[in-house]
């Protein structure tokens, strides 16, 4: 009876994100799966559409500004959450994601102080946000204080608006702080669907049950009814802020 309940839990263990490979995976697998590439790309849209709010885009900023993002959350907080708890499950060493971790922080912040130069003084203040809220969210600093739903909408949706166009424009105006709400309810959104997508994938062994429709029929449920409407809302709303962003880059340089 034991073998045949492992045998049954190995079966039903999926990839702890549906953007991994189920069963045994290479370092490259490993590090594909600890760069979130759909919620990385979520999130440099933010930055995106933020830049395009700006009266005037500066390709050279938004391409920089980009570029720190995805060093910064891309590669640095995620390498962060994956050494304080292993929430993926990864085979990367101590060593490599702390390396990985400082690389990523420690190439965004130099590209925020060179920005500095271009953009002003100002953003010194973006760049030590930033660099505290990616260390303490993902570390779970201050008891895991910052390590909630409000900080994270914060952090990874209303930031990267501000700042997108903060370099841009060297200021803040009323539809940044428009735009930023919208990216802090979006994140939410993101929160509360991944949260639970997370839980039945890497806390869950197996869903068993039925639903009992009005007319007297049975539809069985398992893991997959629970999962899939779940990461198909997350799938879409990753494409969609993705394309969004997309389309409001070219309009802005197709009209430059």
């Amino acid at each position: 009876m034991g073998s045949a309940l492992d045998v049954k839990r190995t079966v039903d263990r999926l990839a702890p994100a549906f953007y991994g490979t189920d069963g045994d995976r290479s370092a490259w697998g490993d590090w594909w799966l600890l760069l979130h590439p759909p919620y990385t790309l979520w999130h440099l849209s933010y930055v995106a559409i933020g830049a395009c709010l700006a009266p005037t885009v500066d390709g050279g900023r938004l391409v920089a500004t980009l570029l720190a993002f995805f060093l910064a959350v891309g590669v640095g907080a995620h390498a962060l959450d994956e050494l304080h708890s292993r929430p993926l499950g990864t085979h990367l060493s101590a060593g490599a994601l702390v390396g990985a971790a400082i690389v990523g922080v420690g190439g965004a912040v130099a590209l925020g102080v060179v920005g500095v130069h271009r953009v002003g003084l100002g953003l010194a203040v973006f760049i030590v946000v930033g660099a505290v809220l990616v260390c303490a969210y993902n570390l779970e600093l201050f008891g895991g204080r910052l390590h909630g739903d409000v900080l994270f909408g914060l952090a990874w949706g209303a930031f990267p608006v501000g700042t997108g166009y903060y370099a841009q424009a060297s200021t803040l105006r009323p539809s940044t702080v428009a735009a930023a709400a919208a990216a802090f309810f979006c994140s939410m959104a993101q929160r509360s669907l991944s949260t639970r997508a997370r839980h039945l994938r890497r806390s869950v062994d197996h869903v068993q049950g039925t639903m009992r429709l009005r007319n007297g029929d049975t539809v069985p449920i398992d893991r997959s009814t629970l999962l899939d409407p779940i990461e198909g809302s997350l799938k879409a709303l990753a494409a969609a802020m993705v394309a969004l962003a997309a389309a409001l880059v070219l309009f802005r340089f197709a009209r430059a």
